[in-house]
């Protein structure tokens, strides 16, 4: 019998992701480990869902199918404008030689994870174009890559190129999610980067135990959306107007948000009188657009694809989780700095340099909150793993799929 798709529309998919992000923080309440590890809400509650309709596909019972791109696209671009609204000038200035030693890292580490691929898939006897398929195409580059460069390997003659990036991707997804937070947790306990005056203060549960941060009103909050409205006008104008200046400055719409938020903070900064208050409920709608588009994209996940992959690329993707906590551990905490803003941004070269950069943030999100925020780390990441990383990694993939192909004996 053939199996019932049951489609759900974008506002079903919504409450859905809403639910998740609550049942999460439920089960956060009642199992302190998954607290202490600093695994967020959006990702413990979206991967029971996705396990349920794992169970559901399985089952025979029916296939969920969800509309979801618009309201997720809408909500990641509020996000990267609610980032680039975060970036002071001091904090431009500050970021600045770090940028350049991320962006370095970043390139290093996707070159790695395709050799690595390479050589991992040579010793097991997998198609190097298949193995390319584990590397820094779906990890570092996610499904958007997955999708973009898989066809080249399918003209090429690997057939299963598509479904092998697509379910590669999906594992980077979860297990950058998974990992993320207990890694940051281990680091700072590691190199006692702890501050007892300061880790805490501004977490969600404290304040829910009565203490308070900044106070907002809600005058502040609707003028923070409407001024990612604004914000995200900017970044649709620039994608449009750049192109038509040269052909190298396409930019993705969400990095265009990020620098529409960026001009309006500039703009702040040089307005007189305090908005502070603006600017964290600024933070506050970027954290609620973060989380919402978390859920969704782990909700909204077929982990029935993973199934499918054999043992060879099982080893593929686990050589590359383990390749890339070393990685993160020795080279980018420790050339970053070796301090608490370091073991944040590690934390996000891991989120998404196996899933995706909202993995970055809301990881780097749930260890701030058991700690304190880093306000470096959350400018920098975005800059990274939004924009510059994802010029590096085409350059670099393309490379290692003209050596691949080489390996095959075609061109």
């Amino acid at each position: 019998m053939e199996r019932v798709v049951l489609k759900l529309g974008m506002f079903e998919t919504l409450a859905l992701a809403v639910i998740a992000i609550y049942f999460g923080d439920f089960l956060r309440k009642k199992f302190p480990i998954l607290k202490k590890y600093c695994l967020p809400a959006a990702v413990v509650g979206g991967t029971i869902f996705a396990l349920i309709s794992m169970g559901l596909y399985y089952a025979n019972i029916f296939e969920l199918s969800f509309d979801f791109k618009a309201a997720n696209t809408l909500f990641y671009c509020i996000f990267f404008a609610a980032s680039g609204a975060a970036a002071s000038m001091a904090l431009l200035k500050q970021g600045g030689k770090l940028v350049v030693i991320f962006a370095i890292l970043a390139a290093v580490l996707a070159a790695g994870q395709n050799a690595l691929a390479l050589f991992v898939g040579n010793f097991m006897n997998v198609n190097p174009l298949i193995s390319m398929m584990t590397g820094s195409i779906p990890m570092t580059g996610g499904h958007g890559n997955a999708a973009a460069f898989a066809p080249i390997a399918v003209e090429a003659g690997a057939t299963a190129a598509m479904e092998v990036a697509i379910a590669a991707a999906t594992f980077g997804l979860i297990s950058g999610c998974i990992i993320g937070g207990p890694f940051g947790n281990f680091v700072i306990k590691r190199h006692k980067l702890e501050d007892p005056t300061l880790d805490g203060k501004s977490d969600v549960e404290n304040s829910e135990e009565g203490s308070s941060g900044t106070l907002m009103d809600k005058n502040a909050i609707i003028n923070a959306f409407f001024l990612m409205c604004i914000a995200l006008g900017i970044g649709q104008v620039l994608t449009i107007i750049l192109p038509k200046i040269h052909p190298s400055l396409k930019l993705p719409i969400h990095v265009s948000c990020m620098f529409g938020g960026i001009l309006i903070r500039l703009f702040y900064d040089r307005k007189k009188g305090n908005y502070d208050v603006l600017y964290e409920a600024i933070d506050t709608v970027g954290e609620f657009s973060l989380g919402l588009f978390v859920s969704m994209s782990i909700i909204t996940m077929k982990l029935w694809q993973l199934a499918d992959l054999g043992p060879a690329l099982v080893v593929l993707l686990m050589a590359q989780a383990i390749f890339i906590i070393i990685f993160c551990y020795f080279l980018t905490f420790f050339l970053l700095g070796r301090n608490y803003d370091a073991a944040v941004m590690a934390v996000g070269h891991i989120g998404f340099g196996l899933g995706a950069v909202p993995v970055s943030m809301t990881t780097m999100q749930s260890v701030c909150k058991k700690y304190r925020y880093s306000k470096l780390a959350f400018f920098v990441v975005p800059v990274i793993g939004g924009f510059i990383s994802n010029l590096s990694n085409a350059i670099i993939i393309t490379k290692f799929l003209d050596l691949a192909k080489s390996m095959v004996g075609i061109g």
